[in-house]
């Protein structure tokens, strides 16, 4: 991708973000762009860095183990963002600072047997089906507590908050309101442990909302990268 369309594309972001938090009383400082690379190579998110972003999301492990390798001499937070196979927990455990798609309770405790007692606790967010559709991952509403009490009983994982990935909407009031039931969700969980301050949430075509809605992490791929090659 050419450096100048990138940098124009971070900017633009950058400034989407601002203004929607402003625009919601919020502090900017509160919210990170997560950029979601897979699809992209390394040379892009070595841009990316140096136009000022730091954390990225990878769905498919062996591509994301690659680029690791390749940019193992920058500061970056690795985030993986996709479904989770069994056979792969030990690899996420071992090379990721956060995971953002955990939904049973096997995984996460799979996840904190594999994670080395040499590196800090890895952090957790339990992806939710907001929208209660078939065709996605995620633990429902009503299930949420029981797996958050599992998460928080494992010793190397650090349950963050919630992730979800709402059905799709042009509409800002239905985009708004799916985004309310995680932060409602959030709260709920909020008492099982007061840290818990994680609202993943909210994507290019919907970040305005899920920033009024209360997101702490956008996941943001098309709007900085452009369309992903596959």
């Amino acid at each position: 991708m050419d450096e100048r369309l990138l940098s124009d594309n971070i900017a633009k972001l950058l400034e989407r973000v601002r203004l929607s938090a402003e625009k919601s009383q919020r502090v900017t400082g509160d919210i990170l762009v997560l950029a979601v690379s897979k699809n992209h190579p390394a040379e892009a998110i070595r841009t990316a860095c140096q136009f000022g972003l730091g954390a990225f999301g990878e769905s498919y492990l062996q591509e994301a183990l690659t680029k690791m390798s390749q940019l193992g001499d920058l500061p970056i937070s690795w985030h993986f963002i996709g479904p989770i196979q069994s056979n792969k927990t030990r690899a996420i455990a071992e090379h990721f600072d956060w995971v953002h798609s955990v939904d049973r309770g096997k995984i996460a405790r799979r996840l904190s047997d594999h994670r080395p007692a040499t590196m800090a606790p890895l952090n957790i967010c339990l992806q939710v089906n907001i929208s209660a559709e078939e065709s996605k991952s995620g633990v429902s509403i009503a299930e949420l507590p029981l797996l958050a009490r599992e998460v928080l009983a494992l010793p190397r994982l650090r349950l963050r908050g919630l992730m979800t990935i709402p059905a799709p909407s042009q509409d800002p009031v239905q985009q708004r309101a799916a985004f309310a039931r995680l932060r409602l969700a959030l709260g709920q969980i909020q008492a099982l442990a007061p840290g818990i301050d994680t609202l993943s949430m909210g994507m290019s075509d919907d970040l305005e909302a899920a920033i009024a809605e209360g997101a702490t992490i956008l996941r943001v791929g098309t709007g900085i990268f452009g369309s992903r090659n596959r």
